[in-house]
């Protein structure tokens, strides 16, 4: 995501790469689609092939579902796929075909229902987690320059409400209520093209990063925003996806720009204590571990760090592209979608994979 996109669906393409009609529901699959097999020097990791454009994941607690959101192809393809698989095998135990493309994922506070991010459409769905069923689907209006629908990129569940950040310049956030689908708000200004957003239990404010290089800090209780991080140094930064250590107060942020780091803020001042080298899209925290994991698209490799020291404990490196991570409640398994090469078509040069790592 370096430079000059012709269109608002280009550029919300590129943010895929990098990072109601009522649909079928769960039907079985009758062909699932084989296993792949894992390094036979690494006996934690076991890896599948799915389908095309896959992008984030959401286990659901107690229910023994693992769900995949699917955009399918971008040529010739309309519409996307939601798998459900099983977390352990990975065999796939259900599929949900959607008039609209997904992207971005959340759960509630229950488990009862998740949310999947209809990003070409600028919309977002509610589906039952127990039938896989699209109960309920918002389309925002407005258009952006171009004449497309703003896109929907990433999503968070907090206290009832949806926060949807909305990708266009400048960038705002969608505030709904995650009962009714109604749209409630609307966070402005937050910054050119909102990447990634999450809750902070630590500081109990909500983080938006945004290809304008800087994270806006948000009051939920008022839901305006407080102030701007951003790097002291001059350079140019596109961010994408954070993760936050609680116990230490660090926010790490990935970095899509040309310098290619991981950025670690001090959430106490809001300055950048640490930079670590290397590119990198999606980034998880594990409590239980103490652990961050990095996806490197470019390097092809999912990273292990110590999150106190940042030290590398371990690698995993893929034929594929890494890109959505996913940490399980219990920090015993990392999910991995792994994407596959673009043709200057817009198809893919095969299927996209899931892998499963136990960290034990």
């Amino acid at each position: 995501m370096r430079g000059f996109f012709p269109s608002s669906k280009a550029l919300y393409s590129a943010l895929f790469m990098t990072a109601l009609t009522a649909p079928t529901v769960f039907a079985q699959p009758s062909q699932p689609a084989p296993l792949e097999a894992s390094s036979p020097a690494d006996s934690s990791l076991k890896q599948r092939q799915l389908g095309d454009g896959l992008y984030e994941l959401a286990l659901i607690p107690g229910k023994n579902m693992l769900y995949i959101a699917s955009a399918q192809s971008f040529k010739g393809v309309n519409g996307g796929v939601i798998y459900r698989l099983d977390p352990t095998t990975l065999a796939v135990t259900g599929e949900t075909h959607t008039d609209l493309k997904n992207f971005g994922m959340a759960i509630d506070d229950k488990g009862q229902f998740f949310y999947t991010t209809n990003s070409l459409d600028g919309g977002v769905s509610k589906v039952d987690t127990q039938t896989g069923k699209v109960v309920e689907r918002l389309l925002f209006k407005g258009k952006d320059k171009d004449g497309d629908p703003v896109g929907a990129r990433e999503i968070l569940f907090h206290n009832q409400q949806l926060y949807i950040g909305r990708v266009t310049d400048p960038g705002y956030i969608s505030i709904v209520d995650a009962h009714t689908m109604t749209l409630k708000g609307k966070i402005d200004n937050v910054g050119k093209w909102v990447t990634g957003i999450i809750y902070s239990p630590l500081t109990q404010r909500i983080y938006a990063a945004s290809g304008s290089g800087q994270i806006a800090v948000i009051n939920p209780t008022n839901n305006k925003i407080e102030k701007r991080w951003k790097p002291d140094d001059g350079h140019n930064y596109l961010f994408l996806n954070m993760a936050e250590d609680p116990t230490t107060g660090h926010l790490f942020v990935t970095d899509n720009s040309e310098g290619k780091t991981t950025v670690v803020f001090d959430e106490r001042t809001g300055k950048v204590i640490k930079r670590l080298q290397g590119d990198a899209l999606g980034i998880k925290f594990n409590a239980k571990r103490h652990e961050i994991y990095i996806s490197q698209r470019e390097s092809k490799k999912v990273l292990q760090l110590d999150a106190t020291n940042f030290t590398l404990k371990k690698s995993w490196s893929f034929e594929g592209h890494p890109n959505s991570l996913l940490v399980s409640p219990d920090g015993d398994t990392l999910y991995v979608t792994i994407k596959q090469d673009f043709n200057k078509d817009n198809t893919t040069k095969g299927p996209d994979s899931v892998a499963r790592i136990s960290l034990n």
